[in-house]
């Protein structure tokens, strides 16, 4: 995750959470790796996942309108407590990197960039965010169904 993806996750997710000035009880948090489990739909885009625990991994159905992918899932915290999960195995759909200064080297050859793989969403109560492309610093779609800045998957 680029340190602009990063930052705009960071200050989307404190958006919310100033939001729900709602409290957290320290002990359900230990507890959510097994809340994350559960179907989630996103009702402008027509995107559903369904995450479930087999054994001590986390598996993932992901269906648009034209694929369905299945994989593995991963939870993490980061040092700040932010919630991630990770759809692993997805490739985004399309990834430019760094076009800022693009103007200026017009004259040396691109080079070609590897797609990065992987969708990464925040975590927050029952609500999964995906940033799902960039800005004019940072050019990339993950999903390319979809044509929302922030996908909300909500757990039904």
């Amino acid at each position: 995750m680029s340190k602009i993806q990063f930052f705009i996750l960071s200050a989307f997710y404190f958006f919310l959470i100033s939001c729900n000035q709602k409290s957290e009880n320290p002990a359900s948090s230990e507890n959510l790796k097994d809340e994350i489990e559960g179907t989630y739909t996103s009702e402008e885009c027509n995107l559903s996942l369904i995450i479930s625990k087999i054994k001590n991994d986390y598996q993932y159905v992901f269906k648009t309108s034209v694929r369905t992918l299945k994989g593995k899932a991963s939870y993490s915290k980061n040092s700040s407590g932010e919630k991630y999960i990770v759809l692993e195995g997805i490739p985004w759909d399309e990834y430019e990197g760094d076009i800022s200064n693009e103007e200026e080297n017009d004259s040396i050859p691109a080079k070609e960039l590897e797609i990065p793989v992987g969708i990464d969403a925040v975590y927050v109560k029952d609500t999964l965010t995906i940033q799902n492309y960039g800005n004019a610093m940072n050019s990339y779609t993950k999903i390319s169904e979809c044509g929302l800045k922030y996908i909300l998957l909500v757990k039904k």
